[in-house]
This record gives structure tokens, sequence and C-alpha cells, in this order.
């Protein structure tokens, strides 16, 4: 290994170790403010362990920490994600797993606001937000984002909603033990989580390239498609402006692919001209970076 690839691979474990660390803490902050703050249940393992915690102090008057329950709740996720998606995936996922325990149990309880309507709205916000952060250096925040990102890897599937409606069933036995108030207003909060992550998650989105170019430089246009790992189709046709003819390149791409692929192509054929279209869904083979 090269100096400068050493470099490179200590730039991106510091940079995953850093938001993994930010995460963990904005999580925890979270939980310990707009979450305590409305007795909400999250989502998840996370809203699993919750719901232990309000179990043992309602009915046996025990008050259980966080960091332990939660930890031993993700084991099973963790060995399925480290044996289906990846071995580093899973160890830096089970580092933010770590972390959240941690700061959740020493980081202080926060009042911010009485109003429940606001803390599920903004709580749950705050609260993709920081899952998203993971999600963009690859690294999940554990629980069921374990199955999630396995699925959509294996079986190629918005995972987000099926997740959704776990979580609602969640709820349920929540609003059954604890108040039907607090278990709807839950709902509100995990929606508005699941929202800002599928909204922010680079990898469940998709994109589709239509590329006019000419027949001299449409090689160099697809050779740059190819070096993302994707194909493309190329269809002949002829520009109606000047009659002269030209290719047309249709390809699909993950949607954080498109700014540097389309300078790229800019770079092969500066008259080409790129439209983006947004993918609503990809039924077949495509080809997703590998998380590990």
């Amino acid at each position: 290994m090269t100096k400068s690839n050493q470099q490179a691979g200590l730039r991106e474990f510091i940079v995953r170790v850093g938001t993994i660390a930010l995460s963990s803490l904005i999580v925890a902050v979270n939980l310990k403010s707009f979450v305590a703050a409305g007795d909400l249940f999250p989502g998840g393992f996370t809203g699993i362990t919750r719901l232990i915690q309000r179990c043992a102090l309602e009915f046996a008057g025990v008050e259980l920490p966080f960091g332990p329950i939660n930890l031993v709740l993700n084991a099973v996720p963790a060995f399925i994600s480290f044996k289906l998606v990846g071995k580093r995936f899973t160890l830096y996922s089970c580092l933010s797993i770590f972390l959240t325990s941690v700061f959740t149990d020493l980081v202080p309880a926060l009042d911010i606001t009485e109003d429940v309507l606001l803390i599920c709205i903004f709580g749950g916000i705050v609260g993709g937000f920081a899952n998203s952060l993971c999600l963009h250096v690859r690294v999940t925040t554990g629980g069921t984002d374990f199955i999630a990102i396995a699925l959509s890897e294996r079986k190629n599937v918005d995972a987000w909603s099926y997740i959704f409606c776990g979580n609602v069933v969640l709820l349920l036995i929540a609003g059954y033990l604890f108040g039907w108030d607090r278990a709807l207003y839950s709902m509100l909060y995990q929606y508005a989580s699941t929202q800002v992550i599928k909204t922010m998650d680079p990898d469940s989105r998709q994109a589709t390239l239509l590329i006019v170019t000419g027949r001299e430089t449409a090689g160099g246009v697809c050779a740059q498609i190819q070096d993302t790992h994707h194909t493309a189709t190329l269809i002949e046709g002829v520009g109606l402006y000047n009659g002269d003819p030209c290719v047309m390149i249709y390809s699909v791409v993950a949607d954080s692919e498109v700014r540097s692929l389309a300078r790229k192509i800019r770079h092969s054929d500066p008259k080409a001209f790129v439209n983006v279209l947004r993918t609503q869904r990809v039924v077949g083979k495509f080809y997703r970076r590998p998380r590990d």
C-alpha cells in the first residue's frame, strides 16, 4: 500500500469515527430531551429498549439503564449484518451502537419544550438527521437499520416503509400498555424520522440519465458511466436542429453519483446534452456500491 493510499485510508477512518461519534451524541441528546420530554417511543430497537424500561419502571418499580438493554437487543441483527452485509460495516455500526448506549446513560435530561406536537416533529427530524449522518459514511445506527440495509442490498427493495410498519406494531403495544395518546404522538415522531432518512439516504435514490452526444464521443461518455460499475443503452438518432447523426445514451445510476458523473461526461464531450430524471423505482439488476 502506497503512502497516499495510507493517508486516504486514515482520513476515511477519522471521518467515519468522527461522524459516528457526532451522530451518537445527537441521538443521545434527542432521547434525553425530545423523546423523554414527550414520553415517546421511537421506532426500532431503541423503541423496544424504551418500552422495556417503561415496563420495568411501571410494573416492577425498577429503573433499568439504557445501554445494556440496547446492546443485548442489537446482538442478533449485528450478527446477521456481519454475515450478509460485511465485517467493517458491522464493526463501525457496532461502534455507533456502543457510543449511543454510553452517551444516553451519561447525557443529562434536557427540557426544551412542553408542546408535544413540536416534540414529535422536531424530535423526529433530529433523530432522522442523526441516522442520516451515519448513512452518509456508509454506517448505520443499528437495530432495524441492519435489517433494512440487508434487504436493500440482497433484494433491491426499499425497506424503510416496511420498517415503519413494524414500528407501528411496536407503538400499538406501547399504546395498549401506557395510553394511546403517547403512541399516536410517537407515530408522528417516527413518520417524521423515516421521511428525513428516506430523503437524506444517498443510496435510496436513483436517477435516470438521458445523454445526447456525437458518435465520435459516445465511447468516452460510455466509459465514464462504466467506471461507476453501471451500464448503459445506446440509441442511434438524428438531431432535428441540424440533421446531424447523434447518439442518445440511457443509463440509471445512484443519485449521489450524478454530479461527479455529469462533470466527467462534460469533460469527455463539452457539447453533450444531459437530462437527469428522478427515478421512482428500479426493477431488475442495479449495481449498489458495497457498504463494506
